[in-house]
């Protein structure tokens, strides 16, 4: 009898708890939360004493935290950001709820940092976001996620092109078909089309082939330096490989017309300016001698005194000019980006002679190659060297437009936010002083807002020599939206809450000055009543 009476009370007990447990929780938690039910699960989402944070769901939903941190994705968005994570995903609804909702047909996808455009706009959320186009194993193994996807176009799309082109694919394609890729052009590459070459069907060069069953077209490692690369050479190599001494892309019959003897049919044809040349000025001995002329300098003299000697060989002259006559050059912009200085920007419309004849003769070597060599460094002396060692202006700017100015402005003591960021370099490093003269100010200048800006209050919030504007105003916002009147010396209460802020803070002059009057000295209730 005493065990059954037990054990009736034990019963009693814990049929009575019931109800108080019932009480804890407000509900059920969504299936993807089941996991976490029972009282010893609750400080894992709740905090004691108050609500559920952002700290905690980001602390078990990493993958995402990842992306908040580094500012990028929806969740990182103007419209979120701020936002409680509980405002949209709340829970203890039941294990059926869905805790992610939202109108597919009505998301703003560009908030995600990758806008639909084209053909993306019409596929479905599931088109893109499934297992197979995600990289990362451990989102990949959750059974739905809109996390893991990359903003390239690999993985999602197969590389047609194999690993041999480095470029974004949008560089030649476009977001609404993937064929033609309509913003490619064979001018931008190495092998302009020119002539008959523009007519030639694209798989004459780059053929298709189908490497392990795989459909692929070559555009990568074509060789073209010369014309025996893609074309038979009919003479045999009679004539050298510089078919362009005779031929010509417009095509490569039309052979360029020769008076009196036909010297085409040597191995030496004769072209513009050799044609007028008598033949006693190269061959001064029997016509018939051999006689050298594999090279210009078989014949001239080195105008460049060995400036473009290779390896203890004089480059020919013919890399750079033609039969038409020495001044002026064929040296093309291509061949100079191949040597030590690349020309970019604006220096691909400077003349030759601007750089490379300064002095009385042509210089092509030792010339310098660091802007400071050509240029006047204009901020020598007012911008710390860390921020552009060895004076190297490409720091900062670049060579396309000198004004378009690329600066981690972080990396100084002020970082830019809110209107500052839209604000051009001058405007606040560039003054003009009472005479009407410019000043550079760039290292001295102060981190702090009087620094700039004027002291609207007159130095009422001034601590130890410095207005801190940022105790009470944002870089984003400078109007105050809410301010807690709780957090200074005279706290309201009672009907002070209704009080206009005017009725207390009014405006004061003193001398030429007119301003609000802040900082109230006697808070006493008869200095105002």
């Amino acid at each position: 009898m005493r065990r059954i009476f037990v054990k009736n009370i034990f019963l009693f007990i814990l049929l009575g708890a019931l109800p108080a447990l019932a009480q804890i929780s407000p509900g059920k938690l969504a299936s993807v939360h089941a996991h976490l039910e029972g009282i010893s699960n609750c400080t894992k989402c709740h905090t004691l004493g108050d609500k559920v944070t952002n700290d905690k769901c980001l602390s078990c939903h990493a993958e995402l935290k990842v992306r908040v941190d580094m500012h990028k994705g929806y969740h990182a968005s103007s419209e979120i950001k701020g936002k409680s994570c509980t405002s949209c995903h709340s829970d203890h609804h039941g294990e059926n709820f869905q805790i992610i909702r939202f109108d597919k047909d009505k998301f703003n996808h560009a908030l995600t940092g990758f806008t639909l455009s084209g053909a993306h706009a019409k596929k479905t959320c599931k088109d893109c976001h499934k297992p197979g186009f995600i990289s990362n194993p451990k989102i990949k193994a959750q059974k739905f996620t809109y996390l893991g996807l990359s903003s390239n176009c690999v993985p999602c799309h197969t590389d047609y092109h194999q690993k041999t082109l480095t470029a974004p694919c949008l560089d030649c394609h476009v977001a609404d078909a993937f064929k033609p890729a309509s913003r490619f052009s064979h001018a931008s590459t190495k092998f302009p089309l020119l002539g008959g070459h523009q007519s030639v069907p694209c798989e004459k060069c780059h053929p298709v082939t189908m490497p392990s069953n795989v459909k692929f077209q070559q555009f990568a490692g074509i060789k073209f330096a010369q014309c025996s690369n893609c074309h038979n050479d009919p003479h045999h190599g009679q004539f050298g490989l510089n078919c362009m001494s005779c031929h010509s892309e417009t095509s490569f019959h039309t052979v360029k017309g020769i008076s009196n003897f036909d010297h085409s049919k040597t191995r030496y044809p004769l072209e513009n300016k050799h044609l007028a040349i008598p033949c006693k000025s190269c061959h001064k001995t029997n016509v018939t001698d051999p006689l050298k002329h594999d090279k210009c300098f078989d014949c001239h003299t080195d105008y460049h005194t060995g400036q473009f000697i290779k390896q203890g060989i004089p480059t020919d002259c013919s890399a750079c000019h033609t039969t038409k006559g020495f001044p002026g050059a064929s040296f093309t912009i291509e061949q100079h980006n191949a040597a030590v200085f690349k020309l970019e920007g604006a220096h691909l419309a400077t003349p030759c002679f601007a750089c490379h004849k300064k002095q009385e003769k042509w210089s092509f070597r030792q010339i310098g190659s660091r802007c400071a060599d050509c240029h006047k460094d204009i901020h020598e002396g007012l911008i710390d060297e860390k921020y552009y060692p060895e004076k190297n202006c490409a720091s900062c700017h670049n060579p396309a437009q000198w004004n378009n100015i690329a600066f981690n402005h972080s990396q100084t003591r002020f970082a830019l936010s809110g209107p500052h960021t839209t604000l051009s370099c001058r405007a606040c490093h560039f003054k003009k002083d009472s005479t009407g003269t410019e000043h550079q100010q760039f290292s001295e200048m102060q981190a702090n807002c009087s620094g700039c800006h004027k002291d609207n209050h007159y130095k009422q919030f001034e601590i130890n020599g410095i207005t801190d504007c940022m105790r009470c105003h944002t870089a984003d916002i400078w109007k105050i939206p809410s301010f807690d009147h709780n957090k200074t010396a005279f706290r309201l209460d009672g009907k002070h809450q209704n009080v206009a802020c005017a009725k207390c803070h009014k405006s004061v002059t003193q001398g030429n000055i007119t301003y609000i009057l802040y900082k109230i000295k006697d808070t006493r209730c008869e200095s105002c009543h």
